[in-house]
């Protein structure tokens, strides 16, 4: 993988909502229990295919604590797009990430917001613990020119999907850095043309 980020992406989220998980499942196709909470914000990269490009997505994981917010301002300065995970078990986390829509919005204009409800795995399993309703999040997304998408990073459900739309919407928006990049000799799982991916 080369050095350089083509596309920067931020992940944001109360604490413990499943970032980490998340971006773990995304660049290691890997499931790990035992996470230690994240301090100030990590980062990972991985390569994608789109439009016959190949495009190296960055992923800062910021921490969920309200006591690092305003460091996490430094980290999606300039991001392209904003992954911002609500635990769907969880009513609380999913107020926490209509304040950092709220706050993106705010202070990065242009970066695309997308809504990822996580743990899905557990409420396929326990129905009863689900507390944050689909279609409320769906009609809040479209009110803020967002999209959102439920995934597990258990399981791996929907995490493809909800990153190669990422990378496609940036591919659209982005014409300019797209022509710079070099052809992609790599195939992408679930990587077929389809409207209204996520």
């Amino acid at each position: 993988m080369s050095g350089k980020v083509d596309m920067k992406v931020v992940m944001l989220g109360q604490a413990a909502c499943g970032k980490t998980s998340l971006v773990e499942r995304f660049i290691y196709n890997r499931f790990n229990t035992n996470y230690q909470t994240t301090i100030g914000a990590a980062f990972g990269a991985r390569n994608m295919a789109v439009q016959g490009k190949q495009i190296c997505v960055g992923l800062w994981d910021t921490a969920g604590s309200e006591r690092y917010e305003a460091m996490s301002r430094i980290y999606y300065r300039d991001a392209k797009a904003a992954v911002i995970c609500y635990d769907i078990t969880n009513a609380e986390s999913a107020d926490r990430a209509k304040f950092w829509v709220s706050e993106v919005q705010k202070h990065e204009e242009d970066c695309k917001i997308y809504l990822c409800g996580t743990k899905l795995d557990l409420a396929m399993d326990k129905p009863q613990e689900r507390q944050v309703d689909f279609h409320d999040l769906s009609d809040y997304a479209e009110e803020v020119g967002a999209k959102v998408i439920e995934t597990s990073s258990k399981t791996g459900n929907n995490v493809e999907k909800l990153f190669n739309c990422v990378v496609e919407d940036f591919a659209v928006t982005n014409a300019d850095v797209m022509a710079t990049l070099e052809n992609s000799t790599i195939t992408l799982h679930n990587n077929k043309k389809k409207k209204g991916c996520c």
